[in-house]
């Protein structure tokens, strides 16, 4: 590892469980104090007591637009600075699109893309004036390889793959990294509707990972050198065969 986070703050949206919880996990343990973004209220505060100190809580709904806009000044209230945003709160959503609910491809798409856009869109100014700063997305494998079962959750985040690549050339001449790291399938609550016989299988043959090994993914992206930016990580279980 090349570079700690001492003395760096970081913000996790979705943060009170799955990947975000295990990312600010490391980021904490790397040095950094870290903002943990999600709208479960009191799952927040029982993990900051848990965390220690250099654990901030902030409650956002992530679908309601002004609150997301107006999330720079709440972090700076809590944490003194920013240079680190992870804009990993995601939802899932499968199934023949013949056979959808697109009031749920609604929310799914609120989330994963404009709420991601719009939080992003809140932080850079903050992070351009102080010419640097790091913005990490948690995007998945099926941004680049479409997922036949999963139509409207690769749709969303091809989206997030098109805006890390486009808006990464826009502020790199500021100091700014964007990112992304590609999961294959992880063992978190977006896959609460997986039927249960897919996820024993999964399970069985080694074929989903668990948080902790994309935290570290994400980890080693934030410490790089700052003239090196890792625009896309790919992390798979090694039976995913894609």
């Amino acid at each position: 590892m090349s570079n700690t986070l001492e003395g760096k703050v970081a913000a996790v949206t979705g943060a009170a469980s799955g990947i975000g919880l295990e990312c600010a996990r490391r980021m904490l343990a790397a040095g950094a104090s870290v903002v943990l973004i999600d709208r479960a209220e009191d799952r927040l505060k029982t993990l900051c007591a848990e965390l220690g100190t250099k654990a901030h809580s902030l409650v956002v709904d992530l679908m309601d637009g002004p609150q997301v806009s107006g999330i720079l000044p709440r972090i700076l209230e809590r944490a003194g600075g920013l240079d680190i945003f992870h804009a990993n709160a995601g939802a899932y959503i499968g199934g023949p699109v013949a056979e959808g609910d697109p009031d749920v491809w609604d929310r799914v798409l609120n989330l994963n893309v404009n709420a991601a856009f719009r939080s992003v869109h809140a932080v850079l100014p903050h992070m351009i004036a102080q010419k640097s700063g790091d913005i990490v997305f948690t995007s998945s494998i099926a941004g680049v390889v479409p997922v036949v079962w999963e139509p409207i959750y690769t749709a969303s985040k091809f989206a997030v793959q098109a805006f890390v690549h486009s808006t990464r050339r826009q502020v790199s001449q500021h100091g700014v990294r964007v990112g992304a790291v590609l999961p294959g399938p992880v063992v978190t609550a977006l896959l609460d509707d997986w039927p249960q016989a897919k996820m024993d299988e999964a399970l069985a043959n080694g074929s989903l990972m668990q948080p902790t090994e994309v935290a570290e993914c994400v980890l080693f992206m934030l410490t790089r050198p700052r003239n090196v930016v890792v625009r896309d990580l790919v992390i798979l279980p090694n039976s995913v065969d894609l």
